[in-house]
């Protein structure tokens, strides 16, 4: 897997299974995950670097704030799930 700071990455095992979020750190194998809702930025969550799935897409984690976070995250599902609407 290549997940970098700044990735947003899908999580497909846990409690918060098929949600997004942007990776804000690594660690040892765990990747530290902020949603700027569930998981604020100044305490992000720490999820095994298996649990999660890069989508590919990497964003500026500078000057970021929670309501940015959130804001990019929702523009990102939405624009996955017209994607998805388009396809037969």
């Amino acid at each position: 897997m290549n997940i970098i700071e700044g990735s947003i990455v899908k999580a497909v095992a846990g409690r918060d299974k098929d949600s997004y979020f942007v990776a804000v750190g690594i660690h040892d194998g765990f990747v530290e995950i902020a949603d700027g809702k569930e998981r604020k930025l100044e305490k992000p969550k720490r999820k095994n670097i298996k649990h999660i799935s890069p989508e590919n897409v990497i964003i500026d984690t500078k000057e970021l704030t929670n309501k940015k976070l959130r804001k990019l995250i929702y523009e990102f599902k939405t624009q996955n799930q017209n994607s998805a609407d388009q396809q037969p």
